[in-house]
């Protein structure tokens, strides 16, 4: 049987460990040719050499490591077939306590960084078009209190998206942004006891496990959800459905 990625050349950013690193070995397993990015060298050269996949260090709100990134990607391959843009910070801060600094890293990181990947990748893309996967958080369909930076970051993800969609979908480029809830990485907080009350508010009474979100990404970078896009795909386990 073929594998459900099988030919595909996607690049996943912030895949040196957590959901990109669910991502990448994934799409890997389905058949992908996998260029990791991320700004932790040691840990993407490391998943990169598990694989046999290519790394590439990348900080994600320069739009000069953009450019040498697609042109690795023109260089190696001559296409790009998906983008996985995973790569995000968080922290919390309720608004009276936000610095502007703050602001201005969490938009640079979280927003930017998808503007930047989202325009590189579009050359690469127009003759044969492509999948471009926003992860984006439940922050970003509903109020986030106590973390305002990160949600307003999360809602420009959201709304760039449908945007995107809406001018991408004549070159076939397919544009859909996920929405995770709590997730077994290291943006969770690492007190079992605060974990357990996270659970707790979950309808599903449990958090997700990044292999969760990797396979969703993989039905939209995949030929399987062709018709998909402009879309919120939400996996949270029903925080959202109240």
């Amino acid at each position: 049987m073929t594998a459900r990625l099988d030919g595909k050349i996607i690049v996943i950013t912030g895949a040196a460990q957590g959901q990109g690193a669910a991502e990448a070995r994934l799409f890997s397993a389905e058949g992908a040719t996998v260029i990791l990015t991320d700004v932790k060298v040691d840990e993407g050269r490391g998943l990169a050499s598990e694989l046999g996949a290519n790394f590439l260090s990348h900080d994600v709100s320069s739009s000069a490591d953009w450019e040498a990134v697609m042109a690795h990607v023109v260089s190696e391959h001559g296409r790009l077939d998906g983008l996985v843009n995973n790569a995000a910070i968080f922290e919390r801060n309720r608004l009276v306590n936000t610095t502007e600094d703050q602001l201005r890293r969490m938009l640079d990181v979280n927003v930017m960084s998808v503007f930047f990947g989202m325009r590189a990748a579009v050359p690469l893309m127009t003759d044969h078009g492509g999948a471009i996967v926003n992860i984006s958080s439940v922050a970003g369909l509903r109020a986030a209190p106590g973390s305002f930076a990160y949600g307003a970051s999360k809602w420009a993800v959201t709304g760039m998206t449908k945007t995107a969609a809406y001018e991408l979908g004549s070159m076939g480029i397919r544009v859909n942004s996920i929405h995770p809830g709590f997730i077994d990485t290291g943006m969770l907080p690492q007190n079992e006891t605060v974990r357990e009350n996270m659970a707790g508010i979950v309808p599903l009474g449990r958090v997700a496990d990044p292999d969760e979100v990797a396979r969703l990404a993989l039905y939209l970078v995949s030929d399987e959800s062709s018709y998909s896009t402009g879309s919120e795909f939400v996996v949270d386990g029903g925080i959202t459905a109240t």
